[in-house]
C-alpha cells in the first residue's frame, strides 16, 4: 500500500480568497457584457466572459483557476439564471457523439509522460515510474490514485454509476432507464499503462491538436489500434514542470486542466486524425506551477499536491460521464451553469462546507479529491452509494465486471487461486503488475478463477498472456475456460498452449450480457525439474 501523500488534514489558508469572493460595484460595473461564444455541435455556448471556456470551446470541462472561479461567480451573481423545471444544476443527456456519451465499461486510464524534461526516468518500492524532472513528486502519486480508485471500499467514485448512454437513453433525459448502459463501479483500480515519451522535448507551449495528437501516438504504443479498444480508453498527456500547455498560465485565461476528444474541430490547431477510433484525452498541466490558484493546500497542509490530485479527479469524472463532449451528461439549463459537466458544478467548494473537497482514502493512500454533481441527489456528493450495487448489468444496477481485472492494486484480490500464484511487476502487459499462475521453481498446476456478471452492452471477454514453457505441451501448458452458469456451457478460451519467447498475446471469447460466468486462468506444471512452466495474465476485460 503506498503512502498517503498528505501530511495532516489541517486545512491551509487560501490567501487573498475572501477578497476574491466580491467584486465591487464599480468593478463589476466595468464589466463588459458577454457576446455569444461559438457554437459547437452537441455543445452549449460559453456565455461567461470570465470563464476559460469563453471562445475556447474544446476546454470541455475546464477547471479554472479560484481566482478566475471567483469572477466567474461574480459575473453570473448580477446575471438570474433561466427558469429550469429541474433545478439550475440539474444534468441531462445529449445523445452520443459517434454513439459514445460515456464510459459503460471499465475505465482504462493510460498515463503520457509527454516530453524528455520529465528526465531521468526510475521506478520506486511501489512499482511506479519516478522522474528526475518532478520536483514534487507528482507522478508516482498520480499512479497510485488511479490504482486506487474503486479499492478500499472507496465510495468517491460510486457517484458515477447513475449515468448511462446507449440506444434506450434519449437525447434530453435526466435520468436513466433501467436498460440503459450504466457507468459500472470501477473496482480494482483504473491505472492501464504509463508511457514515458522521451523521444522530443515537449513543447513550451503545446496546442490542443499537439496534446490530442500525443494521445493518439500514445494509443498507437500502447497497442489499442482499434475503436473496440479505445471505447473505454482514456489518456492523460502530462505534460513537465516549467511548460504551458495551450497557454493554462495566461492570468487572462487562467485554468488548471481541461478534457476532450481527438476529432473536436474547435481544438487550436484543428482536430487530430485517428486511425484507432476516438481517442479520449486530458490536457493535464503541471498546475502546481501555480501554486494556490490551482489548489495546493486547498484541503490539507502544506497539501502541495492537493490540487494535483484534485484536477486529475475533476477530468476523470468529467470524462466518464461526457467522453465524446458534449454527447454525455452536461448542462442545458441555459443558467449560469450552462455547458458545465458534473465536476464544473462543484469546483472549488471549501472542505467542511456542503459538497465542499475532501481526503478520500483508497487502498493505495489518501488524496485530496473534490465533489461531483447527482442528479439523484441534487447535491454535489464527495460520496455516494453504488447505484444498485456493485454487480449485474442493466436493470438500472450500474453495471457489472471482473474486480481487479488489470491487476494493478499489486494483488490477486477479487480472485480464488490455487497452487502458485500472485501479482507481479515482472507479469505487466500494462500498468505495473499482472499476474503470475505458476512458477519459475518446479510447481503443480496452479490457477485462478473469478465469477462475474456480464453487464448490460456487453459481448465479449479478453485477456493477454505471456506463457514460458521450455517442456512440451504433452506436460505443460496454459489454458482457459469460461464456463457459462446460466446456460451450463463451458468454453475453452485458450486451449493447451507451451511456447517460449513467443510474448504477449490476446485471447477473445463471446459473453451474454446478463449471463453468469467463471473465468480460470490455469497454468500446468508437471513439477519436473528443469523446466518449469508459468505463465503471465493481465488484462482482463469484459466489453
Amino acid at each position: 500500500m503506498g503512502k498517503p501523500h498528505t501530511r495532516g488534514a489541517a486545512r491551509a489558508t487560501l490567501t487573498g480568497l475572501a477578497s476574491l469572493s466580491l467584486l465591487t460595484a464599480a468593478a463589476l460595473a466595468s464589466i463588459p457584457q458577454a457576446t455569444a461564444a461559438p457554437q459547437t455541435a452537441g455543445h452549449a455556448a460559453r456565455s461567461n466572459p470570465y470563464s476559460p471556456a469563453y471562445q475556447h470551446p474544446y476546454r470541455h470541462g475546464v477547471i479554472p483557476t479560484i481566482q478566475r472561479n471567483a469572477k466567474m461567480k461574480s459575473w453570473a451573481a448580477g446575471r438570474p439564471a433561466a427558469a429550469a423545471a429541474t433545478g439550475p444544476k440539474t444534468l441531462s443527456y445529449g445523445g452520443g457523439v459517434d454513439g459514445i456519451g460515456v464510459q459503460s465499461g471499465h475505465s482504462k486510464v493510460y498515463l503520457v509522460f509527454y516530453g524528455s524534461q520529465w528526465g531521468t526516468q526510475s521506478t520506486n518500492s511501489s512499482g511506479d515510474a519516478t522522474f528526475s524532472g518532478d520536483p514534487d513528486g507528482a507522478a508516482p502519486v498520480t499512479q497510485e490514485m488511479f490504482k486506487g480508485i474503486g479499492t478500499g471500499n472507496e465510495r468517491w467514485s460510486a457517484d458515477l454509476t447513475q449515468w448511462c448512454d446507449g440506444p434506450n437513453v434519449t437525447a434530453g433525459a435526466t435520468s436513466c432507464p433501467s436498460n440503459a448502459n450504466f457507468i459500472p463501479y470501477q473496482s480494482g483500480g483504473v491505472l492501464s499503462g504509463v508511457w514515458y515519451d522521451n523521444s522530443a522535448a515537449s513543447p513550451s507551449a503545446a496546442t490542443g491538436h499537439q496534446l490530442g495528437a500525443e494521445a493518439v501516438k500514445a494509443a498507437g504504443h500502447f497497442g489499442n489500434t482499434t475503436a473496440a479498444s479505445n471505447r473505454d480508453a482514456y489518456y492523460i498527456v502530462l505534460s513537465p514542470h516549467g511548460t504551458d500547455p495551450d497557454n493554462y498560465q495566461d492570468p487572462n485565461q487562467g485554468y488548471c486542466a481541461w478534457h476532450d476528444w481527438n476529432g473536436d474541430s474547435t481544438l487550436t490547431g484543428g482536430p487530430v486524425s485517428s486511425s484507432y477510433g476516438d481517442i479520449a484525452f486530458s490536457n493535464q498541466p503541471y498546475n502546481i506551477d501555480q501554486g494556490q490558484n490551482c489548489g495546493v493546500g486547498f484541503v490539507n497542509s502544506p497539501g502541495t499536491l492537493d490540487g494535483w490530485t484534485m484536477t486529475l479527479g475533476h477530468e476523470w469524472h468529467e470524462m466518464m460521464s461526457d467522453q465524446n463532449p458534449a454527447g454525455g451528461w452536461t448542462n442545458h439549463t441555459g443558467g449560469q451553469y450552462d455547458g458545465q459537466e458534473n465536476s464544473d458544478e462543484c469546483a472549488w467548494i471549501a472542505p467542511g462546507s456542503t459538497g465542499g473537497a475532501a481526503n478520500v482514502s483508497m487502498g493505495t493512500g489518501t488524496f485530496a479529491e473534490q465533489a461531483s454533481w447527482s442528479n439523484d441527489t441534487n447535491s454535489c456528493a464527495i460520496s455516494h452509494a453504488i447505484v444498485g450495487g456493485s454487480g449485474g448489468g442493466g436493470g438500472g444496477t450500474g453495471g457489472g465486471t471482473l474486480t481487479n481485472g488489470t491487476f494493478e492494486t499489486g494483488s490477486l484480490s477479487g480472485w480464488t487461486t490455487s497452487g502458485s500464484a500472485s501479482a507481479g511487476t515482472s507479469a505487466a502487459h500494462s500498468g505495473s503488475y499482472g499476474a503470475i499462475v505458476g512458477s519459475a521453481n518446479p510447481t503443480n498446476t496452479s490457477s485462478v478463477s473469478q465469477s462475474f456478471t456480464a453487464p448490460s452492452g456487453t459481448s465479449k471477454i479478453s485477456f493477454w498472456y505471456n506463457v514460458t514453457c521450455p517442456d512440451t505441451v504433452s506436460y505443460d501448458w496454459a489454458t482457459a475456460t469460461l464456463q457459462d452458469t446460466t446456460s451450463g456451457t463451458t468454453t475453452t478460451l485458450l486451449g493447451k498452449t507451451c511456447t517460449q519467447g513467443a510474448g504477449w498475446k490476446q485471447v477473445s471469447g463471446a459473453v451474454t450480457a446478463g449471463h453468469s460466468y467463471t473465468l480460470t486462468l490455469t497454468n500446468k506444471d508437471d513439477n519436473y525439474a528443469g523446466d518449469a512452466t508459468y505463465t503471465y495474465y493481465d488484462d482482463v476485460t469484459v466489453s
